[in-house]
């Protein structure tokens, strides 16, 4: 497992945090399958009743890394279920257990999504998210364009994923994104609570209750894919190709 990514168990609950600070944990294929490993393993082990996910020094997390994300073989596969980043929104998608965010700073592309998937998210002020795929020339993945719609309405979710306006954690609790707001300082202590509580409520009767509020999983996992057919046709087109080396200038000026 990446050292990218580290996983721990307070008692019930599996504590996985992204530690990738100098690039904003950002996110590689390696990183991506270290979260797939966590992701299995809490979900196989009896001992585990819900998943935490954070991320280190202030950031939750940029997103994807674009160096690696151009470079490496995710970029070529993005269609390919077998790819990383597939096969983690699809894990998240499929994944049984109580998921809990807390969100410091960026939460970007997939680290915004994410928390679509999630039963409970609780945000430091600071924190900012984003869905700015169409700047980029692409379209929204993990599920994103039927959950926004669903979470927000259609037409804050059009503000999200056809503006791609950032939007803050007092928008993101109005929006229905957040449960609450919680000091910095406070914020890891208080999500673990959350999810020590949801870990100790009894156990199948929680399963079953989170999966009937979910509903059946295969009209998400339709959207995925439809997202990651267009996705990877976009991935090849001008607009994309054009908004990736402006990205890229940007951030090397």
């Amino acid at each position: 497992m990446s050292e990218l990514v580290q996983v721990r168990r307070e008692g019930a609950v599996c504590c996985v945090t992204l530690a990738r600070p100098e690039k904003k944990n950002a996110l590689t294929s390696a990183m991506y399958e270290s979260l797939i490993a966590a992701f299995a393993e809490a979900s196989r082990e009896r001992g585990v009743g819900a998943l935490l996910l954070t991320g280190s020094q202030g950031v939750f997390t940029a997103g994807n890394d674009i160096g690696d994300f151009l470079s490496g073989a995710f970029a070529a596969a993005a269609s390919n279920a077998d790819s990383p980043g597939v096969k983690f929104i699809r894990a998240l998608a499929t994944f049984d257990k109580p998921l809990v965010a807390a969100v410091e700073g960026p939460a970007v592309g997939i680290g915004a999504t994410l928390c679509l998937h999630c039963d409970l998210v609780y945000a430091a002020p600071s924190a900012m998210f984003s869905m700015p795929f169409v700047n980029l020339g692409l379209v929204p993945e993990a599920g994103s364009s039927l959950l926004a719609p669903q979470r927000f309405g259609a037409a804050r979710a059009a503000e999200v994923l056809l503006l791609a306006e950032p939007f803050d954690a007092e928008t993101a609790r109005e929006f229905g994104l957040v449960n609450a707001i919680v000091e910095p300082e406070a914020l890891y202590a208080h999500a673990l609570a959350k999810a020590e509580a949801l870990a100790a409520k009894p156990r199948e009767a929680m399963l079953a209750t989170r999966r009937l509020l979910r509903g059946d999983p295969t009209a998400l996992l339709a959207r995925m894919d439809e997202e990651l057919r267009v996705f990877h046709d976009r991935l090849r087109s001008p607009e994309a190709r054009a908004a990736f080396m402006a990205f890229m200038g940007k951030a090397k000026g």
